[in-house]
């Protein structure tokens, strides 16, 4: 399969000259990856490993340790969830222009393509560590 023949409905569902929008090849992949990002184990009705834990990091202060915890994560999540790409690396960078936001940037790989892609997904922490976060 190449990356060219990923096709399916848009996320957020989208309305274009009355039909259904549809998304294709990276724009299609990145959407998937990022609902896999956006939900939680055990919303998904009969697939119940489905999701990613990044909410258990939303109150933690952004530390080392957190940062790679949350790495971890978005790597598992996408290799079981995601089967269409392999992930490449994922970095935690604090913004400093936005309080609390942390980008993740993740490189993959779609499945049977030659280059490297990157995503980037804003993920809202509690990063003041002086607040008492759980990380």
């Amino acid at each position: 399969m190449t990356i060219e023949a990923v096709t399916g409905l848009g996320f957020p569902l989208a309305w274009t000259a009355g039909a259904t929008a549809v998304a294709r090849g990276t724009a299609k992949l990145e959407q998937s990856m990022r609902l896999v990002l956006l939900t939680y184990p055990g919303e998904r009705v009969m697939r119940p490993d489905f999701g990613c834990r990044l909410r258990d990091f939303v109150f933690d202060s952004v530390t080392p340790a957190t940062e790679v915890w949350v790495a971890d994560e978005v790597r598992r999540a996408l290799a079981l969830c995601e089967p269409r790409v392999t992930v490449e690396s994922v970095d935690v960078v604090p913004d400093d222009t936005a309080d609390g936001v942390v980008r993740l940037v993740i490189g993959y790989r779609p499945l049977g393509a030659d280059g490297e892609a990157t995503m980037v997904v804003d993920l809202r922490t509690d990063r003041d560590a002086s607040a008492g976060g759980a990380g």
